[in-house]
């Protein structure tokens, strides 16, 4: 057993570090956020072109099958981006290159990027798809909007935004809305989250193979949570998968009566690495997952209170076993 508390600790601990260069991709896009970003459409019609935001706003991403050159224009009207039939270049004397680095926009603009510099375009991918941060798009100030300081209770916008684009020499906008979300009952969450890790403590106390199942199942929906939130791109996801298998695997071995630890060790990685460690979208309303965001809290309260009540149930069964010829569904 403490090997199997060691596992997990050192697990957590390579989790909670954090990431490294890779995540520059997209490692500093927030799980969840009160701020909705919105793309309402573009000036004029453009056949072919898409523009949509993702990652809970913190980037937009534009697809261009327009057969011609789309460009982006930076914060001061430079040439920022091509997207190009045959790939996807970025003006590297352009500062919206750097200060798009990061969500925040703090990092360093060197002294050769100005927006009066002649263009020198460096190719970053071979598809005409890209992403990028856009500061026009999503609220940079500390603290809440003065609106939401205002009333918590209720949405409000923020504001309305565009994004100068070029194709050739035409200009047009992208246009779109910030919206500012009041968050969710949190508490009911929660509480709903106790609830279930108590429901399948009670169900061990009965019959204890029985929070196998309970383990299983809700391994295989945070597996799938975490599956779907890997497709999109969202980072992260690889210890959540891990610990989503283990439980699944777990409860499947406790459905068979075998020894209880291995359900202490799929409860406590799916409680740790399922639930507390996407914890974040109980409390705001915009999440990093498609479709409704009932859905990833609902993920999230099965990993929280399935989890915890299996890790318990199992120490439980563990310090007070079955006298001898006494059945483990007992």
């Amino acid at each position: 057993m403490r090997r199997g508390v060691l596992f997990l600790a050192v697990l957590a601990g390579v989790v909670l570090t954090p990431a490294g260069p890779a995540a520059a991709h997209g490692g500093d896009a927030p799980d969840a956020t009160a701020y909705r970003t919105e793309v309402t459409g573009f000036s004029i019609p453009v056949p072919g072109l898409t523009v949509r935001a993702v990652e809970a706003g913190a980037r937009l991403e534009l697809v261009n099958d327009t057969g011609r050159t789309v460009e982006v224009l930076g914060y001061s009207g430079e040439p920022y981006l091509e997207v190009r039939p045959d790939g996807t270049y970025q003006n590297v004397n352009s500062p919206a290159t750097y200060m798009n680095e990061t969500l925040a926009g703090d990092a360093t603009v060197p002294t050769h990027a100005s927006p009066a510099a002649a263009p020198q375009w460096q190719r970053v991918s071979a598809e005409r798809t890209v992403r990028w941060h856009d500061q026009r798009t999503y609220w940079l100030s500390p603290g809440l909007p003065p609106q939401a300081q205002a009333d918590p209770t209720r949405a409000h916008r923020l504001r309305d935004w565009v994004v100068p684009l070029r194709q050739d020499v035409a200009p047009f906008e992208v246009r779109g809305t910030l919206t500012w979300e009041p968050p969710p009952a949190t508490w009911a969450w929660w509480l709903g989250a106790a609830a279930l890790g108590v429901a399948t403590v009670a169900i061990g106390l009965r019959r204890f193979r029985w929070v196998g199942a309970v383990t299983l199942v809700a391994g295989m929906i945070t597996l799938g949570y975490a599956v779907t939130r890997a497709t999109l791109g969202v980072p992260g996801q690889a210890p959540v998968i891990g610990a989503a298998a283990v439980a699944t695997a777990a409860g499947a071995a406790t459905l068979l009566g075998r020894t209880p630890f291995l359900a202490f060790l799929g409860g406590t990685a799916l409680a740790i690495f399922g639930g507390l460690g996407d914890a974040g979208v109980l409390a705001q309303a915009v999440v990093n997952f498609p479709g409704p965001g009932w859905v990833p809290r609902a993920a999230v309260l099965v990993a929280l209170g399935a989890g915890a009540g299996a890790a318990v149930s199992a120490l439980l069964r563990l310090r007070s076993p079955a006298p001898a010829g006494i059945s483990s569904d007992a």
